[in-house]
């Protein structure tokens, strides 16, 4: 704040200054820091104060619509869809051994790694009728690119890559679509 301006000069002031101690008082001298206030707490009521936990207003329970509790009417389709979910839960898909499960780890440093495993999976499923091919079923490793038969037989591993993937890079995705097909047939 900007001092008052000084009377004219042909005005006698009223009060004089007289020099005293410090007796400005600022906006920040009325505020107190999380620890001083913790402090001043602490020697009021002893050394060993423990947070009072205040009871807060429990909310109302929401009741449940019609809809959640299953008393809503419903038409034909949607009792058949229930229908056919229930029928899902009860019995778990069997899997068919003829058909052959690949898989396909792919690291998620990098775009490349994930791009060549789609173009791998497409490739497989178009050319190989009753192939069943899966991304990264488990958490991958860093810098790897693995496609491998479940159970079985390695087609290509490169493990532990660098930036800027080299070895990865450097495959020709077709050819080795290729050789997975043949290998598989």
């Amino acid at each position: 704040m900007a001092p008052r301006k000084s009377k004219a000069d042909g005005e006698e002031k009223a009060k004089p200054l007289t020099t005293t101690a410090s007796s400005t008082v600022t906006r920040s001298m009325g505020s107190r820091t999380r620890s001083q206030t913790q402090q001043n707490g602490a020697k009021a009521a002893g050394s060993a104060t423990k947070p009072v936990k205040l009871a807060s207003p429990k909310k109302a329970k929401r009741k449940n619509s019609a809809i959640e509790t299953g008393r809503a009417k419903k038409g034909k389709k949607e009792e058949e869809a229930v229908e056919e979910v229930e029928k899902e839960e009860e019995e778990p898909e069997v899997e068919d051994p003829t058909r052959t499960k690949i898989v396909i780890e792919h690291c998620k440093q990098c775009n490349a790694f994930k791009t060549r495993a789609i173009q791998v999976k497409e490739g497989l499923e178009g050319a190989v009728p009753g192939v069943n091919v899966t991304l990264n079923p488990e958490k991958p490793r860093r810098g790897c690119f693995e496609i491998r038969e479940e159970g079985g037989e390695t087609f290509i591993s490169l493990l532990e890559m660098k930036r800027p993937f080299a070895p990865m890079k450097a495959l020709d995705m077709e050819e080795v679509i290729e050789d997975i097909i043949k290998k598989i047939k």
